[in-house]
C-alpha cells in the first residue's frame, strides 16, 4: 500500500467495508496542505495579471451583481 501511495495511487482504507481513511503520497499531502490564499488575495493577484475587459467582463461586474436589499424578514 505504501508503494502504491508513493507512486501516486490514492489508497482507500476500509473497516468492515466502510471507507474510513485514505493513504496518499507525501508529495500529494504537501500539495494539499500548502499555503492557500484567501479569496481577496487571490482576486487581487488575478486582477494584477488580467484585466476584466480581457476576460470579457465589465469593470462594474461585481458591483452590478451584488444584491443590495436588506434581505428577508425572519421571526425568531
Amino acid at each position: 500500500m505504501v508503494d502504491q501511495a508513493e507512486a501516486g495511487v490514492t489508497v482507500e482504507l476500509t473497516r468492515r467495508g466502510r471507507p474510513v481513511a485514505v493513504l496518499i503520497s507525501r508529495q500529494e499531502f504537501d500539495r494539499l496542505r500548502g499555503k492557500r490564499w484567501h479569496f481577496g488575495e487571490a482576486y487581487r493577484k488575478f486582477l494584477k495579471k488580467h484585466s476584466l475587459k480581457e476576460i470579457g467582463t465589465a469593470d462594474n461586474f461585481v458591483a452590478s451583481t451584488r444584491d443590495k436589499s436588506t434581505g428577508r424578514k425572519v421571526s425568531l
